[in-house]
């Protein structure tokens, strides 16, 4: 019943996603790993983030359980020492998971564990899960839209 409310989702998740891909096509490893901003991110780990955030949110949260990760997390928050193959492939995984996890479940699905604070309180159902992603996606996206600026002028960027 809820199909064309998920392939609406999927579509502005979809959207998002290849939007932050896109804002990075084309960046070198050393401008993908370099600090632009005082709070020291990177745009690589930016997307090891998203990466993470997409695993925990329909894996962790809405499952109950997630694969283990190929390592351990890195000391600095939003950065890390893995070459851009790895962050990509990474990321693209955590997506496809994140696909099966929607089209397996229905939108009124309860998660299986709770998120930590204030937000998990608001996370009831797959549906909220989603539009949360949606936001999440969309946030960095904007931030990577910036850095992007700032390493080499380019602004306009996304899935054509």
């Amino acid at each position: 019943m809820d199909d064309g409310e998920k392939d609406t989702l999927l579509l502005f998740l979809e959207a998002q996603r290849a939007s932050v891909l896109a804002i990075i096509d084309g960046l070198d490893t050393a401008a993908l790993t370099t600090t632009v901003l005082p709070s020291g991110w990177t745009p690589l780990g930016l997307i090891e983030h998203l990466g993470h955030a997409e695993r925990h949110w329909f894996q962790e949260i809405a499952t109950g359980s997630a694969e283990p990760l190929p390592w351990s997390d890195d000391p600095e928050p939003l950065t890390t020492t893995r070459p851009p193959s790895t962050v990509l492939a990474f990321y693209r995984a955590q997506c496809e998971r994140s696909n099966a996890v929607l089209a397996a479940l229905p939108l009124s699905q309860r998660p299986r564990r709770r998120h930590p604070g204030p937000l998990g309180e608001e996370v009831t159902d797959l549906r909220r899960i989603v539009l949360h992603m949606i936001e999440e996606t969309a946030r960095h996206a904007g931030h990577l839209d910036v850095v992007r600026e700032l390493l080499d002028g380019r602004t306009g960027l996304g899935p054509r």
